[in-house]
């Protein structure tokens, strides 16, 4: 028999201010533990040098974490030129320096330039899993892994600030985006090198950055929980769907939705023909108002019949499909 979690049941996203030092996972416990939740997960991992927004997802939003992870992110990064080292950020050893020869406007043209779809090699000292470990792991102990190029996107890069040999950007990217490695391509560009000083996430998604919330708060707040209960804590909490708010919504009946939480296909309003292989949010109607119940897929029926939709099984239901 499996072992019951121990916690409370809240379902919800909290969007930490991730501080410097420490892991994502360890920040992670950390808000679990003050929450008392059950269950979290976080949606894409900093590093310790890193810090700002930690969409953290309590109870069952864990199942909607992987939208997060691939959603797109903005940051704001600060360079040196002129100094590589292993990690490319200040938490590795120098490997080379060289004098910074370019001009403001060649190192402006060179960061503009990454503007668009490209290939990018992840660092070894990135978390990206090979056998099972991290490649940080392997770094750690002198091995290199052979890394495939990645496709990824700078949506935007803007200049911020220019005082050479430093350089601040915010950048706008896709999922995959290395920042550590667009760094170091850069200063490899401009042929001085170059490493992240600072590195802070400011956007996931849409989500607001004034909805954030640091530790110190968090913990302040729990010291009060335990005589007044969490209900300040709660507040702060996303709902579950805003992780999936991309995904055009569909709105169900009772019948259908008696169906769709009991493993069985549903039928998309006439009105509103479903697409095969699009995901929608689903939500129940009823007397008190819209229900969130989670995310399904159209699937084409045989013989030609109208698509179905099927849940995905993302929010706490075995997987379900729904017919278009």
């Amino acid at each position: 028999m499996a072992r019951r979690r121990k916690g409370r049941n809240i379902n919800g996203i909290v969007l930490l201010d991730k501080p410097l030092g420490g892991s994502s996972n360890q920040v992670l416990q950390k808000v679990r533990w003050l929450y008392q939740a059950a269950k979290a997960g976080h949606t894409g991992a900093l590093d310790p040098l890193a810090s700002g927004m930690l969409p953290i997802c309590l109870g069952e939003a864990t199942k909607f974490s992987q939208f997060l992870l691939d959603a797109d992110k903005t940051y704001e990064v600060t360079a040196q030129l002129g100094v590589r080292t292993t990690t490319s950020d200040a938490d590795g050893e120098v490997v080379e320096e060289k004098p910074v020869m370019s001009t403001p406007q060649q190192v402006e043209e060179a960061c503009l330039g990454f503007i668009g779809p490209s290939k990018q090699v992840p660092s070894m000292y990135s978390a990206l899993k090979h056998q099972g470990k991290p490649l940080y792991f392997y770094a750690r102990q002198g091995i290199t892994i052979e890394r495939e190029a990645r496709d990824i996107v700078i949506h935007q890069l803007e200049i911020i600030k220019l005082d050479l040999p430093f350089v601040e950007m915010r950048v706008s990217c896709t999922k995959g985006t290395y920042i550590r490695s667009l760094v170091d391509d850069i200063g490899q560009k401009l042929g001085c090198g170059a490493y992240v000083t600072r590195l802070h996430r400011t956007q996931v998604a849409d989500y607001p950055a004034d909805r954030m919330v640091d530790l110190p708060t968090l913990e302040a707040m729990a010291t009060q929980a335990h005589e007044h209960g969490f209900e300040q804590m709660d507040e702060l909490l996303l709902p579950m769907d805003t992780a999936v708010k991309t995904l055009p919504a569909l709105v169900i009946d009772d019948e259908q939705a008696a169906r769709f939480e009991n493993g069985q296909s549903v039928v998309g309003s006439s009105d509103e023909p479903l697409i095969a292989h699009q995901q929608y949010r689903i939500y129940h109607r009823a007397s008190t108002g819209e229900r969130f119940l989670g995310v399904g897929e159209g699937v084409t029926s045989p013989k030609d019949q109208p698509v179905q939709l099927r849940d995905q099984g993302v929010y706490a239901m075995p997987r379900r499909r729904v017919v278009y």
